[in-house]
């Protein structure tokens, strides 16, 4: 793979480029130095790109301007950071800022085409497609015992994208009988070469049993049959390693910086989290 061919292609199609997902009210645009998207209460709100000769005095006036204007929409929003933007001390004057930082992934990429090959289930599982609201909160159960952390919002964005834009997103949950225990989307972006992978949990005690590599071989192969050359995904450290061992490479690194508005009365720094 020409990692650093890899790596522009992605910064111009995922995050320059980027368009709004065709949902009603989601915006993607273009605004001074940055990319930003925002939409409803239950939509992700931030800056997916920042222009790389951004400088150190353009940073800081690039970072007010977005402050305000997520805190004219009354927002809590992300700056998702990649390890190669610039200028270096970015994360330094978001954290100035009052911005909070998320624990660091990895941005990862594969060729779709690698990871189709059918993965054997255990016994007494199976994948089901997630289609519909039903299926959505199969995907909620499973991830938030495998995750131990509320999936409203995510559920009410899925629901929403299943309804109105089924062609961009694919979901799929695995069952034991009755119970889910294994869950993953993937969004599907008109008009680029990359499917993003999301939001893989596995309850734990069906950890290590090929859940996770046959979740990624299902979605490879329907990124596969719709035209879609690579597979990215930002990965944990949980995860890295397995995706580094079905033939996944790390471009750069991704970390969320998020901003919370200080509620009025409070007292503390800007985007503290209280």
């Amino acid at each position: 793979m020409d990692h650093d061919g890899v790596l522009r292609e992605f910064d111009r199609q995922m995050r320059e480029g980027a368009r709004a997902d065709g949902l009603p009210g989601v915006r993607v645009e273009r605004a001074g130095a940055v990319v930003r998207a925002g939409g409803s209460e239950h939509d992700w709100h931030g800056v997916l790109w920042s222009a790389p000769d951004l400088n150190e005095d353009a940073a800081d006036a690039a970072i007010a301007t977005q402050i305000a204007h997520f805190r004219s929409l009354g927002r809590e929003f992300e700056w998702k950071l990649y390890g190669h933007d610039r200028p270096v001390d970015l994360a330094a004057r978001l954290l100035a800022a009052g911005f909070s930082a998320e624990p660091t992934e990895a941005l990862m990429v594969a060729e779709t085409e690698a990871l189709t090959a059918d993965v054997e289930l255990p016994e007494g599982l199976r994948l089901l497609p997630v289609t519909d609201a039903a299926g959505v909160e199969l995907m909620a159960r499973a991830q938030e015992r495998a995750f131990g952390a509320d999936r409203t919002d995510l559920s009410a964005r899925l629901k929403v994208q299943l309804a109105e834009a089924p062609d961009r997103v694919s979901a799929v949950v695995a069952m034991a009988g009755d119970t889910p225990v294994s869950a993953a989307r993937m969004e599907l972006p008109p008009g680029t070469e990359f499917a993003g992978l999301w939001g893989g949990g596995t309850v734990e005690e069906w950890r290590g049993k090929g859940l996770y590599r046959a979740l990624v071989a299902y979605r490879a192969r329907i990124a596969a049959a719709r035209g879609y050359r690579y597979l990215q995904v930002d990965a944990t450290d949980m995860s890295r390693p397995v995706l580094q061992r079905l033939g996944f490479t790390v471009l750069s690194t991704t970390t969320p910086f998020t901003y919370r508005p200080q509620a009025p009365g409070s007292s503390g720094s800007p985007g503290a989290r209280g």
